[in-house]
């Protein structure tokens, strides 16, 4: 079980929980119409007792992840975005943040 969180000063619509199975990917998908040009977007991920540990930042584009693997999309017109982890294991079933700043 995977549990994502967003944090972003504009409106975000966001998966509170994104399930699957061990090695089976999975998407975390979020929406961020009001978000501004000059905003990059950050994914970050909690792990239990620890502080935020950053993932990836993006503007537009794809970008593959290596820790843990899968890929960053962002659409053309940057109004959502889709953290892809291609081969989440347990230790992946953790908290995913995402933040934007400009």
């Amino acid at each position: 079980v995977f549990s994502a969180l967003a944090v972003y000063r504009a409106q975000v619509q966001q998966e509170l929980l994104a399930e699957t199975t061990e090695g089976t990917g999975v998407s975390i998908n979020c929406s961020h119409p009001n978000i501004q040009s000059s905003e990059v977007i950050y994914w970050y991920r909690q792990l239990p007792g620890r502080g935020p540990a950053f993932i990836a930042l993006a503007l537009k584009g794809s970008k593959e992840l290596q820790d843990p693997p899968g890929w960053l999309s962002v659409v053309t017109d940057r109004r959502s975005n889709a953290l892809w982890l291609s081969r989440p294991w347990r230790r992946d079933a953790v908290v995913y943040v995402l933040v934007s700043a400009g």
